[in-house]
């Protein structure tokens, strides 16, 4: 069962939602769709399910053209963000009600629905009511709903956004044994970066409305096409930083110059805007080739056991991931290192000139 989205436009009210987008999706692949708010993502999903259908374009699923075909006649699942269960039916009721519309035996509906229970850790609660159930307990029925029916797609907006982060790990780790036992196409939405990276298998960077790149969640992330993809899959963004190379060299300011590595002395001399993540600042010097910036603090950002330094100069703003807690006062000076052997180069119109070799971290 393979899904092509073919040169799809999505058009409402004289708005465009999606834009020429062309998606493949293999049999038995687990996928993302990674994006911001409104960058398209339940859109995309809608058409997949048939649901909606597209302004332009065709949805072919099996080497059918099933562009007009409703979602009734589609074997597609879909989970939401709200935990969206039948109120006055048990949880064993709300997950078997899929088979039951589709007139399955009663020993196979029985049978399945224990199959996924067990399988999302829910067995023992198959007697209950949703509302005797917990945030995460409810998601876990909505999902087994999903599952019981074996359709050849499933798709999840946003699932675990309503849930604490203990529990969001938990149904990651749980998805990912999921569909590593499915042969069906998995697509996921969702808004955070490490959470595509947390799920793996092939990631679709999605903004307003277009499609900027599609492959491997590793391969996309650390080998962004253009400069916009490395700011989509980047949490915080990636720092970018405007630099001149001339002669071997780098500079910011004109004044300073700093030594590139083998690689990056490849480039031409000219102009270019520089990636730098934020994982790959520190605040003391890492290797010889540290490129070493001043600047002042504007806000250290204390979350958990991170902090997010924000910092700025007369060239540019950054931030800074730290592990730990770390606390700067406003405006003190604070001197930054990072590899030169570990900064991406764009041209001036954002395409990627340069990705470094050394890919290790974050």
């Amino acid at each position: 069962m393979s899904l092509i989205l073919e040169n799809i436009d999505q058009q409402v009210g004289g708005e465009s939602h999606i834009t020429d987008v062309n998606l493949e999706l293999q049999p038995g692949s687990f996928n993302v769709l990674l994006g911001r708010t409104l960058a398209g993502k339940t859109t995309l999903m809608r058409l997949m399910a048939g649901l909606d259908t597209p302004t332009r374009g065709r949805v072919i699923m099996n080497g059918q053209d099933v562009t007009g075909v409703s979602v009734r006649h589609r074997n597609v699942s879909m989970v939401y963000q709200q935990f969206i269960n039948y109120p006055s039916l048990s949880v064993y009721d709300n997950i078997a009600s899929p088979l039951k519309l589709a007139k399955v035996s009663r020993s196979e509906i029985d049978r399945r629905v224990r199959n996924i229970a067990e399988m999302l850790h829910i067995e023992h609660l198959l007697g209950r009511l949703p509302l005797e159930l917990s945030g995460g307990q409810q998601q876990r029925t909505a999902m087994g709903r999903a599952l019981v029916k074996d359709a050849d797609v499933v798709l999840f907006d946003e699932p675990l956004v309503n849930l604490d982060y203990k529990l969001r790990e938990e149904f990651r780790e749980e998805l990912r044994t999921v569909f590593s036992e499915r042969n069906c196409i998995a697509v996921y939405a969702t808004t955070e970066p490490a959470e595509a990276l947390a799920l793996g298998g092939n990631t679709a960077v999605l903004h307003e409305g277009r499609m900027l790149q599609y492959g491997r969640t590793e391969d996309v992330y650390h080998r962004p096409q253009d400069i916009l993809t490395a700011e989509m899959f980047s949490e915080p963004s990636i720092n970018i930083l405007d630099g001149i190379v001339s002669e071997g060299e780098l500079t910011f300011d004109r004044k300073e110059h700093f030594a590139l590595d083998y690689d990056l002395k490849r480039l031409p001399s000219g102009n270019y805007r520089f990636g730098v993540r934020a994982s790959h600042i520190s605040l003391t010097p890492q290797t010889s080739d540290d490129i070493t910036v001043n600047m002042i603090v504007d806000l250290a950002e204390i979350s958990g056991s991170e902090t997010f330094l924000h910092v700025h100069n007369e060239l540019f703003h950054m931030t800074v991931y730290l592990e730990g807690i770390h606390e700067f006062p406003v405006d003190a000076p604070v001197t930054l290192y990072f590899p030169a052997h570990k900064i991406y180069a764009f041209d001036r119109q954002g395409v990627v000139m340069h990705i470094p070799r050394h890919l290790g971290g974050n």
